[in-house]
């Protein structure tokens, strides 16, 4: 399998965090791959006519891309561990969707500043991008640490890089000061050698 990957994507962090830990990483090669919304670059448009990572390469199939997509096939090789059963399966895909929403703000935040012309950001719907993420943090310290404190599963692996995304990205807006159950988990979460092995770059 070939995946194509960026290691400053928090969405391809989460599908490579996920095929480690379901050890999968040896039969999945790299390729590297840049883009942007004005311009897919070297994103692999004939694979993913939307021109976004992570997409991935197989021999069985038409490409596979979209990280919710490109998980569950993974997981599915491995035994699909990641995907509880019953009622868990449900709590496990909506905090995986919390994450990706978080993911999703904060980077429609990073492309404001980057792409648009200084005298036409507009602040408000920046701000308005991170009330989406301030109200996401605040639904996981108050409903979810349970979960995440339990059995690795894929809501647990969206959480770690949407919240890693935030350090990289957006520590400035101090997401930590006012989450101390949400801090300690995650910084425990991190020191599992799949994330600690796909940080991204300082």
């Amino acid at each position: 399998m070939r995946l194509y990957s960026s290691p400053t994507s928090p969405y391809v962090r989460k599908v490579i965090v996920v095929a480690r830990e379901c050890g999968l990483i040896d039969r999945i090669d790299l390729v590297p791959s840049a883009g942007n919304p004005l311009d897919p670059g070297t994103n692999p448009v004939g694979l993913n006519p939307l021109g976004k990572i992570p997409a991935l390469e197989r021999a069985e199939g038409p490409a596979l891309y979209d990280s919710r997509v490109i998980c569950r096939y993974l997981s599915g090789l491995a035994g699909g561990a990641l995907y509880p059963a019953g009622a868990a399966e449900w709590d496990a895909l909506t905090l995986e969707a919390t994450a990706d929403g978080i993911l999703d703000a904060a980077l429609l935040m990073v492309y404001e500043e980057r792409m648009r012309p200084e005298e036409l950001r507009f602040a408000p719907w920046v701000e308005g991008q991170w009330a989406k993420v301030e109200r996401a943090l605040d639904t996981l310290e108050t409903r979810w640490i349970a979960h995440l404190r339990g059995p690795l599963d894929i809501g647990q692996i969206a959480t770690g890089c949407a919240l890693g995304y935030l350090d990289f990205r957006h520590s400035a807006r101090g997401w930590r000061d006012t989450r101390p159950s949400l801090v300690a988990w995650f910084d425990a979460f991190a020191a599992r050698p799949s994330m600690r092995d796909t940080a991204p770059p300082v």
